[in-house]
């Protein structure tokens, strides 16, 4: 299945692995997926799903330079953006979570979805990863989109829905 799909971009998300190897034997014979520590070369910003889909449509609106990976996790509703390492970022907000240093990921090869994981952008290979501050002006924008778009009555149910203090530092 390796040969349907770019060498780079394997071998750039096997990187992150401890063994990768073993990471790329498990995507093609164990099952499926591959815990990879998160804060070597990348964090993951973890967003309920709704928020984040809407995002996604609004980076993808404002794309100029190589598409970075964005992981769904169907079974949790949540969507994570590929974000350069930065144990010193703080992120807020309902429901969002940066995963970094000493944290791990569950991701399935780029070139298939595995069971609850899929890519929504796959890795290319070229070590591409979002601007924090591009996400966070998305993730801002959707919040307000949200808003909007909600009833009044599920706002405080919609799990999703962000505080007004939604930013990155």
């Amino acid at each position: 299945m390796q040969r349907c799909w770019g060498k780079q971009a394997i071998e750039w998300l096997a990187a992150a692995a401890t063994d990768p190897r073993r990471c790329k034997r498990e995507w093609d014979e164990g099952t499926g997926t591959a815990l990879l520590p998160a804060g070597r070369f990348w964090d993951v910003l973890s967003v309920p799903e709704r928020l984040g889909l809407c995002a996604v449509d609004l980076l993808r609106r404002d794309l100029t330079g190589a598409p970075a990976p964005i992981l769904m996790d169907h079974t949790a509703a949540r969507v994570g953006f590929f974000l350069p390492p930065d144990p010193a970022s703080e992120w807020t907000g309902s429901g969002v979570r940066r995963v970094g240093r000493g944290s791990w990921v569950a991701v399935p090869p780029p070139y298939r979805a595995t069971g609850r994981l899929g890519w929504l952008v796959p890795p290319d290979g070229t070590g591409a990863l979002h601007d924090p501050g591009a996400v966070e002006l998305a993730l801002r924008e959707a919040t307000g989109i949200l808003a909007v778009l909600a009833p009044v009555s599920c706002q405080s149910s919609a799990g999703g829905r962000l505080s007004p203090g939604l930013g990155y530092r």
